[in-house]
């Protein structure tokens, strides 16, 4: 139920593992609308931008978060077009109509837009390199909407973890199942991170942007790109072995190379980002990923 003063919430990627936790953690920031193509409350294809834009004009949202992306890293080798039309252009548009609408836009990002040559954790000023189709397609999203002019926000993030969609977490669990011996990639290092503290911390930044008139702006931090992660880090083989740890299933993991593993599309060796900046900011730091793991893990047996 639309509550009359409350401030209109547009959520983009309302089905994903973050949109579904973002869903929870901003309604007591305003009301929320979820636009999308999978039982959002507002059917949007984001390659349609006469369509993006009917729907803003419509709804003239108070703020707006996108958390959708063509996330399909290895597909998107060869669907470069869907790939840019859904991380780069759709965000831009959102950058303009915020702009010209002056609606703020909340947009996640993403580790790949780095080399991931580098053995120290990546500052938000760090040149980007991206070496895949999808890390090209997010940088081009984040430069199209920072140069919209819109009162913006970007928040990084990686190795996304949670209890639905199609991710690292529960591909292991089901191999585990499956599998009495498995080879998982030693040689690629980052902070898993559970998508529930992702968005509670999304919630806690949000909170300290509203205005008194019941709006939200980034004031001072218009327009600039942080890092959000759990903390410390891990090797997809050490992130393994803890699922592993804290499940019921018996397996035995092997510790196996890049090049043991090929894929269509390149992976950073090292995508460790520096989160110093938005806890210098907003106060906001997410647990160790363990700690994260750990909570995720629990709630995910609760349910059996």
């Amino acid at each position: 139920m639309n509550r009359p003063d409350a401030p209109l919430i547009l959520l983009f990627g309302h089905s994903g593992q973050l949109g579904w936790e973002l869903r929870r953690t901003l309604a007591t920031l305003g009301d929320i609308v979820t636009a999308g193509v999978d039982g959002a409350e507002r059917y949007l294809d984001l390659t349609d931008a006469h369509a993006l834009d009917v729907l803003v004009h419509e709804l003239r949202p108070t703020l707006m978060v996108n958390a959708t992306a063509y996330t399909a890293v290895d597909k998107a080798e060869s669907d470069e077009t869907l790939a840019y039309q859904i991380n780069a252009e759709a965000v831009g548009r959102m950058g303009k109509l915020g702009a010209e609408m002056d609606i703020p836009v909340l947009h996640f990002s993403t580790d790949y837009v780095f080399s991931g040559k580098s053995k120290h954790p990546w500052k938000e000023n760090d040149p980007p390199d991206p070496q895949s189709v999808y890390g090209k397609s997010k940088l081009a999203g984040e430069q199209a909407l920072l140069g919209s002019r819109a009162d913006s926000l970007i928040l990084r993030t990686a190795w996304v973890y949670g209890a639905r969609g199609s991710n690292f977490l529960l591909t292991m669990l089901r191999l585990f199942a499956e599998k009495k011996q498995l080879g998982v990639v030693d040689d690629q290092f980052g902070a898993p991170t559970w998508s529930r503290l992702l968005a509670e911390a999304t919630a806690q930044l949000l909170a300290q942007c509203k205005t008194p008139e019941g709006g939200f702006t980034f004031g001072v931090h218009h327009g600039q790109v942080f890092h959000l992660t759990a903390a410390g880090e891990a090797s997809w083989h050490e992130f393994a072995q803890a699922i592993l740890d804290m499940s019921k299933e018996e397996c035995v993991l092997d510790a196996i190379s890049t090049e043991q593993y090929p894929t269509p599309a390149a992976r950073p060796a090292y995508s460790v980002l520096d989160t110093g900046s938005l806890h210098e900011a907003f106060g906001v730091r997410l647990p160790h990923w363990r700690q994260g793991l750990a909570l995720c893990m629990e709630e995910l047996f609760d349910r059996q």
